[in-house]
């Protein structure tokens, strides 16, 4: 809800869910070809180092680490296969949503003018 807000407040118009995309992205702008995922940073695993969010469970690892693995592999694949139909797509963080300022200037730079 934050970035779809953030995202109307911008002055730009998206539809929901994606349905018919890999992936069903979060915001889909189909006069752009952009499309904007949304990722909780533990389900999806974020990357970045310094994420304290993307946290790795310390017990029941024998089914915590592929079931995290299988959905970064499963996001990897759907974020190929819409930049194969020819969509650019925008990975959002969840610890990204608190510095709204600099998610903005990125969404900006993600969609170009308005």
């Amino acid at each position: 809800l934050i970035v779809r807000r953030l995202v109307h407040r911008m002055g730009y118009r998206y539809r929901l869910g994606g349905m018919r995309l890999p992936g069903r992205p979060d915001l889909v702008f189909p006069r752009r070809r952009a499309a904007i995922l949304v990722q909780g940073c533990f389900w999806h695993q974020h990357p970045d180092a310094n994420c304290k969010l993307a946290r790795r469970p310390k017990s029941r690892l024998d089914f915590w680490e592929p079931k995290l693995a299988a959905n970064r592999q499963r996001d990897e694949r759907n974020k190929v296969a819409l930049e194969a139909a020819g969509w650019r797509v925008l990975e959002v963080w969840e610890c990204q949503l608190r510095d709204t300022a600099a998610l903005g200037e990125s969404i900006v730079t993600f969609l170009g003018a308005r």
